[in-house]
């Protein structure tokens, strides 16, 4: 009997000692699961700091108060995306010293003689085609390069004929691509679909932009805004990438438009046919009949402020925008838009971004990022 109850105590204390070695392995197990847990919900909350407290998705702006002045020299961020790179270069004045709000944001830059978008054609721009086709052959490969080489050899004809023509681009053409005035919203799907989704965004942004103070005594100019030349009527354009170019306080003022541009897969970043601004005429505007600098490029614009009475007219064809809705078309066509309303009616706005051709290979479109690099 007593042995008995002593095999039975010596068992009971073997099931407790175990069972509280269980006990002991579970809380430290628990212990390590939530020790995971909180590290990896601090990585989270880090990553999403880094997204949102910066108006770009890499790198990111650092905001400035407004009416500071910003020194040359300290502006260096990248945007990545998918399409490719965005860089913000650094600008520096004579000597080093600080800019201008108007030099910065590039508005003097097409009174560069090397502004692609300003040169006539001629023999010396397409011995620099050539060249600069060249040295990237060289350097990565001539695969690829079939329609990029007869465009740019037979430059001469394409832009020197003296013909009237429905599609002339300026500065630019490559061959055998298929070209129409407008294109339907599935060659760029996507980034068709982005932009209309961030439609709430890009409107209030431009309300902001649009309200902003005038950038110099007696002007009627806002902050960050440009004037351009039209027969009647005001088209103002505030740009956050101009020719290639980011417009580095522009983009700061903006930075849910500027998280936009790196989201979308087929942006120009990289080239001087890239750009993307807020575009308004005011009633009454006629832009003048003009063709574009390439066919390489689809241009987008979605609608954001559309009173009646406004119309785009490519290659003779009409359209006309809708708030919210994307409009795809090849400015290498002849094209003008009017703004036919009233006073009352109020301005017409788009936000603009122009689109890599759907035609165009990635070879082609990295070799033509390096030809027409902004600057090259």
């Amino acid at each position: 009997m007593f042995k008995l109850m002593e095999w039975s105590l010596e068992r009971m204390r073997e099931w407790v000692a175990g069972g509280m070695q269980s006990v002991r392995e579970c809380e430290s197990s628990a212990l390590g699961t939530a020790l995971c847990l909180a590290l990896l919900f601090i990585w989270y909350c880090y990553r999403v700091g880094c997204e949102h407290a910066a108006p770009s998705l890499r790198g990111g702006f650092t905001p400035e108060p407004r009416g500071s002045t910003v020194p040359g020299g300290v502006l260096s961020s990248d945007l990545t995306s998918r399409g490719g790179s965005l860089k913000l270069r650094q600008v520096t004045g004579v000597g080093g010293g600080g800019v201008s709000e108007d030099e910065l944001n590039g508005f003097a830059y097409c009174q560069s003689p090397e502004c692609f978008r300003c040169t006539k054609p001629g023999e010396s721009l397409n011995q620099r085609l050539y060249h600069s086709l060249q040295e990237y052959a060289k350097r990565y490969t001539w695969a690829g390069m079939g329609r990029v080489h007869k465009g740019v050899r037979e430059q001469g004809r394409y832009l020197l004929c003296s013909r009237p023509s429905i599609q002339k681009p300026e500065v630019f053409f490559l061959p055998d691509l298929p070209s129409a005035p407008f294109f339907s919203r599935e060659a760029q799907k996507h980034d068709v679909e982005l932009l209309e989704r961030s439609f709430p965004a890009l409107l209030a942004e431009f309300e902001s932009a649009y309200r902003l103070p005038s950038s110099r005594t007696g002007s009627s100019l806002p902050l960050g805004w440009k004037a351009n030349s039209t027969p009647s009527g005001q088209w103002w354009t505030f740009y956050l990438v101009n020719q290639g170019t980011p417009m580095v306080l522009n983009a700061r003022r903006c930075p849910r438009a500027w998280r936009v541009l790196g989201q979308l897969r087929t942006f120009i970043a990289n080239n001087v046919f890239g750009n993307a601004c807020f575009s308004v005429l005011s009633p009454g505007a006629n832009i003048t009949e003009h063709y574009g600098p390439t066919n390489v490029r689809l241009r987008c614009h979605l609608g954001l402020k559309v009173p009646p009475g406004c119309e785009l007219v490519v290659g003779g064809e009409p359209q006309c925008w809708s708030e919210g809705s994307c409009l795809l078309f090849d400015d290498s066509f002849l094209h003008t838009a009017f703004h036919d309303g009233s006073a009352e009616d109020g301005p017409r706005a788009v936000f603009m971004v122009d689109l890599w051709h759907p035609n165009v290979a990635a070879a082609e479109r990295q070799a033509l990022d390096y030809i027409f690099t902004p600057g090259r």
